[in-house]
């Protein structure tokens, strides 16, 4: 029993058909990873571009538009519309302007919340539009649907309720005099 085991084994490690697809089997899902997640990350960088540019013409039009009032819907639209392709923009994308003590500065605070499309919508949580000469932080978090959801970094994002993964932008300005 133990002369013909060694006959097999022997037999099996001298032959060498089938060692490519081994090769084939094992390199391919990683190059495919690799491609994905290069993907992936492309189109992430670029949403997030899109988004800083967003927030920044944005708080730009803020700064130079001294004594203009806006709301949340204003500021909320001219976001979107700044920063151009983003997908379900305005139902994606959440809003928070808070007021920065710069003689006493303890951190920008909570983190940024994001909408749960998978949760009923809440209205925004922490909106003013400051006093006179206080710095505000404008923090925008939008949730966006990876591209490769089950493969790489599409994966690795941390993701709702309804499989969407956020990103997040911040600018501050200072609020003129009225």
């Amino acid at each position: 029993m133990i002369r013909k085991t060694k006959q097999f084994l022997r037999r099996f490690g001298r032959d060498e058909d089938g060692q490519l697809v081994i090769e084939f089997a094992l390199a391919v899902p990683l190059i495919f990873t690799l491609f994905l997640t290069s993907i992936e990350l492309g189109i992430y960088s670029m949403r997030q571009v899109f988004l800083d540019r967003g927030v920044d013409m944005t708080v730009r039009n803020v700064r130079l538009g001294t004594g203009v009032q806006f709301t949340h819907n204003d500021l909320k639209n001219s976001i979107c519309d700044m920063a151009g392709n983003l997908p379900d923009c305005e139902s994606a994308l959440r809003l928070s302007l808070t007021p920065v003590n710069i003689r006493n500065f303890g951190g920008i605070g909570m983190p940024s919340d994001c909408v749960d499309v998978s949760q009923p919508i809440e209205p925004p949580t922490v909106f003013s539009l400051g006093l006179d000469n206080e710095m505000m932080l404008v923090r925008a978090c939008y949730m966006f649907k990876p591209v490769f959801p089950s493969t790489g970094l599409g994966y690795a994002f941390t993701k709702d309720g309804s499989g969407r993964s956020k990103m997040v932008s911040i600018s501050a300005f200072v609020q003129e005099p009225r």
